[in-house]
């Protein structure tokens, strides 16, 4: 049996008056997840426990099976992992975004989409002028794009109670009281106060001003934790080792693979952005299944255009997973003879509000041994997710369908 998941991440959303109150999912032509609907199955999960942020680590804990009341203990750890930064016990990683603040408002959560090749010099920068200037053992390291770590060594005063805030939440809004809070709070926000010095004439924000671009105005640190102990993936759905990979862009789904013990695979020209290479994470997924008995094709566009508040990108996202990535993932399986297909996003990006909900997002599960239900879904989106038999108000329940399901 071969095994994929699909995650659009965030393509879950809201009905839209400019789609003639039809969500995104609904207006972009999906011709074959919609067949993959009508012969599979199509039901709905919450990822995201009561009371957690909604926020992609969290919720793709639980997509994946990982209960995230029992496993998350922050953002940040999970993204070192993708790095091969080893956490001691006392480390903490934090993450550290870059950032547009004009005026006191979160202009931009991500620098204008800073390159990765711009984002390394600002942070070698810190490391340069601002580490050996704190009392703690600082250490920053650069990512993809705005996404950058900072890890903290040693006693540090930070705890469980330190607040931080996701600046993706708070686009064009004021950040006074969204600054960390809580224990060792001190500490960070003189990190933050100490970049802007630093970030105010280097010579990377000067040539985006230059190319009227926005510039990077200071880092943001949230997402803090501590190193997570995860079990391996192989072993937790089935009594034969279930082998897998992961293809993304996005250092928290590199990190989350790691930990579980999945290989991650390199596809060049893909972003995490709407500008990614879909037809390459098609390709190299199918390619994969040679090799494992499991790939996860994770997709990051969705999301960020959930989050840009673009339901044009939105659309056009779906529409090019469902044109590059799902016909090459497809054909591959169906060439090995039993294979089973689950899509879901892991958290909605509503546009309207432009950041993440812990609502219930829809899934998909196809496969040769799957005999569609006997409501077939004539569609895959919310509305036919809404009115399935098939709900799971603990979503880290689902993924074992995938593996089980009779």
């Amino acid at each position: 049996m071969k095994y994929a998941i699909i995650i659009p991440d965030g393509c879950a959303d809201w009905s839209i008056e400019s789609l003639g109150g039809r969500t995104p999912m609904q207006a972009a032509r999906t011709p074959n997840l919609d067949m993959l609907a009508q012969t599979g199955i199509v039901g709905r999960s919450q990822n995201v426990p009561t009371g957690m942020s909604p926020g992609s680590d969290v919720a793709t804990l639980g997509l994946l099976g990982y209960n995230p009341s029992q496993y998350y203990t922050g953002r940040a750890p999970l993204e070192a992992a993708a790095q091969g930064i080893e956490l001691g016990v006392h480390d903490w990683a934090v993450r550290c975004n870059l950032v547009t603040i004009e005026r006191d408002v979160m202009k931009s959560f991500t620098a204008g989409h800073i390159s990765s090749e711009e984002a390394t010099l600002l942070i070698a920068a810190l490391n340069d002028k601002m580490a050996p200037d704190f009392p703690v053992n600082l250490q920053f390291y650069s990512g993809v794009s705005y996404r950058n770590l900072l890890v903290i060594r040693d006693h540090v005063p930070l705890s469980v109670t330190t607040q931080t805030y996701p600046p993706h939440d708070y686009t064009g809004q004021k950040i006074a009281d969204v600054v960390p809070s809580g224990d060792g709070s001190c500490l960070l926000r003189g990190l933050m106060d100490a970049s802007r010095l630093i970030f105010e004439g280097h010579p990377v924000n000067r040539q985006r001003i230059k190319a009227g671009k926005l510039s990077a105005t200071q880092i943001w640190l949230w997402g803090i934790g501590q190193k997570p102990q995860l079990p391996l993936f192989a072993n937790r759905f089935s009594a034969t080792p279930i082998h897998g990979a992961m293809i993304t862009a996005v250092d928290l789904l590199r990190g989350i693979a790691s930990l579980i013990g999945w290989e991650v695979i390199n596809v060049p020209g893909i972003t995490g952005y709407v500008d990614t290479d879909f037809a390459a994470k098609g390709k190299y997924a199918a390619e994969s299944l040679k090799n494992h008995d499991l790939v996860c094709v994770h997709v990051e566009a969705t999301d960020e255009a959930g989050h840009e508040g673009s339901v044009e990108k939105k659309v056009k996202a779906m529409e090019d997973i469902d044109t590059f990535i799902v016909p090459p993932v497809l054909e591959a399986l169906k060439s090995y003879g039993d294979w089973r297909l689950f899509v879901s996003p892991d958290h909605p990006t509503p546009t309207a509000i432009k950041t993440h909900t812990s609502d219930y997002v829809p899934w998909l599960l196809a496969g040769s041994d799957i005999a569609p239900s006997a409501a077939s879904a004539p569609t895959y989106d919310e509305e036919t997710a809404r009115h399935s038999k098939f709900r799971y108000n603990k979503g880290c329940k689902m993924l074992g369908q995938l593996f089980i399901h009779k």
